[in-house]
């Protein structure tokens, strides 16, 4: 008799657990890929260290220029890219595959987007849009914001990409 009194138990305490995991999510929904999640936070703190070299030589010792030239704004690109990139492989690590919804999907867009936005303005001088001639070019006020407006898109992108659990209120 108690025997089968504690398997009712154990199938009850089971039961209990599950519930508490979520009805429709299992352990396996659970477990991320942690490898992607390595890679992506390694590169972002890469292309974060980039960017400062790029947006403030000076903390590495090598400040040569009053201005931010085309190398300068070069190397903070080429970290705000690999900040990109490593943030999205992180958080896109976060869904399973194929299960992203609209807004995830809607985020990845203007992840993409911010940062064009933030490579055209950044080189306008040298695609021939800015208001420096190519030889002398020079980061001003107008690209400053640009690369602000960019930058908000891809942050705006990735609160878009953000996984968020839904809690299931059972009032009874």
């Amino acid at each position: 008799m108690t025997l089968q009194n504690d398997q009712k138990k154990q199938t009850t305490d089971q039961d209990q657990n599950t519930l508490l995991v979520g009805d429709e999510s299992s352990e396996m929904d659970l477990a991320y890929p942690k490898t992607r999640i390595r890679i992506g936070l390694g590169l972002a703190v890469v292309g974060y260290l980039f960017f400062l070299l790029g947006a403030r030589p000076s903390l590495f010792g090598m400040d040569r220029s009053r201005v931010i030239g085309f190398v300068q704004i070069s190397v903070f690109l080429i970290g705000l890219a690999l900040i990109t990139v490593g943030s999205y492989l992180t958080l896109n690590a976060l869904w399973p595959e194929g299960k992203k919804t609209i807004a995830a999907d809607i985020g990845s867009r203007l992840v993409s987007t911010g940062y064009v936005v933030c490579v055209f303005t950044g080189m306008a001088d040298i695609f021939g849009l800015g208001s420096h001639p190519l030889p002398n070019v020079f980061f001003g006020p107008l690209q400053a914001r640009g690369m602000a407006i960019g930058m908000g898109t891809i942050a705006f992108g990735f609160m878009l990409l953000i996984r968020y659990k839904l809690s299931h209120n059972n009032t009874n």
